[in-house]
């Protein structure tokens, strides 16, 4: 009996702790990174505040949100300029850490290029379609996208509010 009992205790210590260690690994709320305030000054125009993209919407990944976007007031989201701060989850096995490693890897007609002062790595992603900022700071990693201004515009304001947002994880 007493083995029993035991051997139920360590059943529910180990799923409570594997619990417990999922709901730590859950990404920040992308949108506690950076205010609305803070976004619009660094773009220079009125910014709404952030907001969740409908693809991400709680329960769609164990309530955690992945997306955050500022968009500016009055414009299409296409032509209008806006940021967009993707916070990296855990994928199957993979950690965001693992998939931060993982994306450096060289792809013929995809530049990466190492950026510093920006968390504890961090590197430029240009592609034909836009360049983003991917940031690890400690096991975070996130992604930050700027649209509507020239190529070098997006890497200031990117590095500029990834330095903010890192800051805070």
């Amino acid at each position: 009996m007493r083995l029993k009992t035991v051997a139920l205790a360590l059943v529910v210590v180990i799923l409570c702790s594997g619990r417990l260690a999922w709901a730590a690994e859950a990404p920040t709320d992308p949108c506690s990174l950076l205010t609305q305030s803070r976004v619009s000054a660094v773009l220079g125009v009125s910014l709404g505040a952030g907001t969740h993209p409908d693809s991400n919407s709680p329960g769609s990944h164990s309530g955690s949100y992945f997306d955050c976007q500022w968009s500016e007031q009055g414009q299409d989201n296409l032509a209008g300029k806006r940021v967009l701060l993707h916070m990296f989850g855990q994928i199957g096995k993979l950690t965001p850490a693992e998939r931060f490693e993982n994306a450096k890897t060289p792809v013929q007609g995809i530049t990466k290029t190492p950026v510093s002062g920006v968390g504890d790595d961090a590197y430029y992603i240009e592609s034909g379609f836009n360049t983003s900022l991917y940031v690890r700071k400690g096991t975070s990693v996130f992604q930050m996208i700027v649209f509507g201004f020239s190529k070098e515009q997006v890497k200031t304001t990117e590095k500029t509010l990834a330095q903010e947002a890192a800051s805070k994880l």
